[in-house]
């Protein structure tokens, strides 16, 4: 079976589904026009936005949609679910607002944003200040000299006890979540995908029925709070939007925090920036956040009718990708030395690693407010934190995710 709506593609540019080189791909692709056709791992076909120019307008375009049941030709004629390399898109979509679209996309996001109000993170910062506090202990127990894995022990862990204590997980349901996103997010081309999405769905849907029978002051909660209005979340919708926030928040803040530590330890000189109050830490987080993009790309979008880009005619029911964090090695938007790391950069950052528009991740505040608790602990704590020397740093080999898989430093406290 083919997707009918193809047959006017140009030969695709193939992404490497495993990461390899994001930053030359984003080279390769806007030296093709200011959109390019694109081959994704399963042979999903798309169209990408090479600039931040043409991308942010579609992004508030009603004519493109998230919601690829009704309008993904490759969804609707079946060619999805008949390709089994393809799975992996197929299995990510749920029934939240990530993938609605137009009023139901309206619905959802208002009954979910009241539990991620701004007043509702800052009344959770300390407990994320202790969260931090507690791994900054742990990591100090270390002895002098010792190699120690960053992620294992620092950016990792803070995310996922963040969201767990948030939605007010413990035990086997932590574990089944952390499971789910190292497998099906941090690998899309692995086997196992399904099997742990599942097990994650099952883990909240037991948080969920804990909470019914004994609400506390938590994000389950405050979801639960939604069905009791005449428009309300159905408990998949509940489900589901906490599938979201575990893939939206976990691993992209796990790398948003190494990525940051990396380019700070490459560049000691703008280290030395900050540890002298000449540069603020959320200066350091925006470019972080501009330059090592923690989610690469965002999960597609489709044209509901046909959209003229430039030369570029894009079908309805074709999908679009928005690649996000091609763009912030954007030279037209950021200079030509848009692909070096850069606190002192004159251009202002205006980044879309949080997405645009309609979409706009909800849980950017939270992504924000853990990185700004982090860095400051850490790097205050160990001020001869360095890089394993002549030991490469492990990449994620995955093309959703742009970061680490490994980061072996010596503390030297």
């Amino acid at each position: 079976m083919t997707v009918a709506s193809l047959h006017h593609y140009p030969k695709p540019f193939p992404l490497d589904p495993r990461g390899v080189d994001l930053p030359g791909q984003a080279a390769q692709l806007r030296a093709l026009g200011d959109v390019a056709a694109v081959e994704l791992l399963g042979g999903i076909r798309a169209w990408m936005p090479t600039s931040q120019r043409v991308l942010e307008p579609l992004l508030t375009d009603p004519r493109v949609s998230r919601d690829a049941r009704q309008h993904w030709d490759a969804w609707r004629n079946g060619w999805l679910a008949n390709t089994p390399d393809a799975h992996w898109m197929y299995g990510l979509v749920g029934e939240n607002m990530f993938w609605s679209y137009g009023p139901d996309h309206t619905r959802l996001r208002k009954l979910v944003a009241p539990a991620f109000t701004l007043r509702r993170i800052k009344a959770f910062q300390p407990s994320v200040d202790r969260l931090v506090a507690d791994l900054v202990d742990q990591l100090a127990q270390t002895a002098p000299g010792e190699v120690t894995d960053l992620r294992a022990d620092f950016t990792s862990p803070l995310p996922l006890r963040v969201i767990c204590e948030m939605f007010g997980m413990q035990g086997d349901g932590a574990a089944a979540v952390k499971n789910f996103t190292e497998i099906a997010l941090a690998d899309p081309a692995s086997q196992d995908g399904g099997a742990a999405l599942t097990a994650c769905r099952e883990a909240f849907a037991e948080v969920l029925a804990q909470k019914r029978a004994r609400p506390g002051d938590d994000m389950t909660t405050a979801l639960l709070h939604a069905q009791d209005g005449n428009d309300t979340l159905s408990d998949l919708e509940i489900i589901d939007t906490m599938v979201l926030v575990l893939g939206a928040g976990l691993e992209t803040t796990v790398q948003l925090i190494g990525n940051a530590v990396v380019a700070l330890l490459q560049h000691p000189d703008q280290l030395a920036l900050v540890r002298d109050g000449r540069v603020p830490w959320e200066t350091v987080v925006e470019e972080a956040l501009r330059f090592a993009p923690a989610a690469a790309m965002s999960p597609l979008r489709f044209a509901v009718e046909d959209i003229t880009v430039g030369d570029v005619r894009i079908r309805a029911g074709e999908a679009i990708l928005a690649a996000f964090g091609f763009l912030g090695w954007d030279p037209e938007q950021y200079g030509e030395d848009a692909d070096r790391f850069d606190i002192t950069r004159p251009t202002p950052i205006k980044h879309m690693s949080f997405g645009h528009g309609a979409h706009h991740c909800l849980g950017a505040p939270l992504a924000r407010a853990e990185a700004l608790a982090a860095l400051p602990a850490l790097f205050e704590r160990f001020p001869r934190l360095t890089l394993v020397e002549n030991q490469p740093l492990d990449r994620v080999a995955s093309f959703l995710i742009h970061g680490f898989r490994e980061i072996k430093v010596v503390l030297d406290h």
